[in-house]
């Protein structure tokens, strides 16, 4: 017979697998013929974005492109430097057991690496490598047995948990749109270079509907028509609604943006301006803080139980931690002279986590990559390797502790003081997403089948052994918690000890009032 039991609804949003892998992606570009030769590349820039991901069974396709921008020198006596730019596509099929297509992914790229190398005047070979990890999610909703009602001399094992239940999920696809002014003194001949990243991300939840907010920030290096080298820089707003049932503002939400298409070309229709076009895919999991009451094992001392028990995952004590880093440096650039600064791309790389008692300590690279020119626009570059670290206090150093950390400029600032010594001011964004997880003993379904053996005692005496409990104890010879720790004299019923001399008495049945 069925036993009737009450439940409650658990939403779990699993990480099923996390796969990494170094794609190159390789493509040739032919110098468009209003354009001089190339005499050689002076740098090479991309921007990735994925306009497509999908999980199928057994393996995730990733489709994206690069899009690459190459500042060169020209072999030509006029024209000094020029600029061109194209977009490299890919398509990766990246092998992860036990995925299907009912599961979601969050797909993370990050450029390692981009060069040019000029075949012939004519003609330039690119090769770029990114990396691309990939994450993906199953959601489940589990029904957890929590009560029994008059279930007469059931015997339950109950632990109230505090877990992260997944409320819901939604996405939205956002075109953010501008025309981004440049110095009226400045006639546009083309884009030499351009960056374009997301930040200052925010996220409000009102009345059913999650608001994101970040700004995609530009920074644009272009050429005039006198051959003079400026640049722009410019926020372009990336706002959006995604509709989700029963959230509420002590909710937690974990956003992700994508980039899916980048457009950026000089304004047709208004001089001194560029027309910049960004497809952005936003992607939200939102959670709730929720008090479970779980029976961990049961049993009757009347009768014979049947039940299942699975294990099931799930998080807890889920996390944000943001803040600023603040990196100080003097560079020395040797050989100076007199140029002037003319674009600096600043990258962070997370190299190293590791644990050490209550701290989380990240060792990390800035690469710091400068553009120099002088009047007659001769134009070099310069890198450097910055290392740092940074840690994060009063955290439970706990086998099952999750954490991702992301890393973004802030602000970055460069000051020329004397003898080719920058001053480097840096800020970093420092991001951090934790949490816990565990195994839950969920009970499926339980029967009665038929009455328990009756063992013929009264009282025994039993002496502890290592690794019981007080509720194994009785379970094994049919008594109860209570009646052991009673005629024992417990009162914590957690501290018992091996070697320990226990009167386990028989269990019986307190007649029902009808019956007296």
């Amino acid at each position: 017979m069925v036993v009737e039991t009450v439940k409650e609804s658990l939403s779990v949003n699993k990480l099923v697998a996390t796969k990494k892998e170094l794609v190159m992606v390789e493509g040739d570009m032919i110098v468009p013929d209003s354009k001089p030769d190339i005499l050689n590349t002076i740098s090479t820039s991309g921007m990735v974005c994925v306009y497509k991901k999908e999980v199928l069974d057994g393996k995730v396709r990733v489709d994206g492109n690069i899009n690459t921008y190459i500042m060169y020198m020209a072999d030509d006596e006029k024209d000094k430097i020029r600029g061109i730019n194209t977009t490299l596509d890919f398509s990766e099929t990246i092998q992860i057991p036990n995925v299907n297509d009912e599961m979601s992914c969050k797909v993370t790229t990050n450029l390692k690496s981009i060069e040019a190398k000029v075949i012939n005047g004519r003609k330039v070979g690119i090769k770029a490598m990114v990396d691309i990890e990939v994450n993906v999610y199953s959601n489940e909703v589990i029904a957890i047995v929590n009560s029994i009602p008059d279930a007469e001399g059931i015997q339950m094992l109950q632990e109230s948990l505090m877990v992260n239940s997944l409320v819901g999920t939604g996405d939205n696809k956002i075109f953010a749109k501008d025309t981004i002014n440049i110095n009226v003194e400045d006639n546009l001949a083309e884009i030499l270079k351009a960056g374009v990243k997301i930040g200052n991300k925010d996220v409000k939840i009102s009345y059913n509907k999650v608001l994101t907010k970040a700004d995609a920030e530009v920074k644009i290096l272009y050429l005039t028509e006198d051959n003079r080298i400026g640049e722009v820089k410019a926020n372009v707003p990336i706002v959006g609604f995604i509709d989700i049932q029963d959230v509420n503002e002590e909710n937690i939400c974990d956003v992700n943006y994508e980039m899916r298409n980048i457009v950026l070309k000089p304004n047709s229709t208004e001089e001194h301006s560029i027309y910049v076009e960004i497809e952005v895919g936003v992607f939200v999991n939102v959670f709730e803080e929720k008090e479970i009451s779980l029976i961990q094992d049961l049993y009757s001392p009347i009768e014979n139980l049947e039940f299942n028990q699975r294990k099931v995952m799930t998080i807890s004590d889920k996390k944000m931690v943001s803040d600023i880093l603040q990196i100080r440096e003097k560079i020395n650039l040797d050989d100076f002279g007199d140029k002037n600064i003319i674009d600096v791309d600043v990258i962070p790389k997370i190299e190293k986590e590791h644990r050490k008692e209550s701290k989380i300590i990240y060792e990390g690279e800035l690469d710091i990559n400068f553009i120099l020119a002088n009047g007659d626009l001769q134009v070099e570059t310069r890198s450097i390797t910055v290392p740092f670290d940074y840690s994060i206090d009063n955290f439970e150093n706990d086998d099952n502790l999750v954490t991702t950390m992301e890393v973004s400029v802030k602000n970055q600032d460069f000051i020329v003081q004397d003898a080719g010594v920058v001053n480097c001011n840096i800020d970093l964004e420092m991001q951090m997403n934790s949490y816990k997880t565990s195994n839950l003993n969920v009970i499926d379904e339980i029967e009665t089948n038929g009455e328990r053996e009756e063992e013929d005692y009264s009282i025994i005496m039993y002496i502890v052994k290592k690794g019981d409990t007080l509720w194994k104890i009785a379970k094994k010879f049919g008594s109860t918690v209570d009646d052991i720790a009673r005629t024992n004299g417990i009162e914590d019923e957690n501290m018992i000890m091996p070697g320990q001399k226990l009167f386990i008495p028989h269990y019986t049945k307190v007649p029902s009032m009808s019956h007296v």
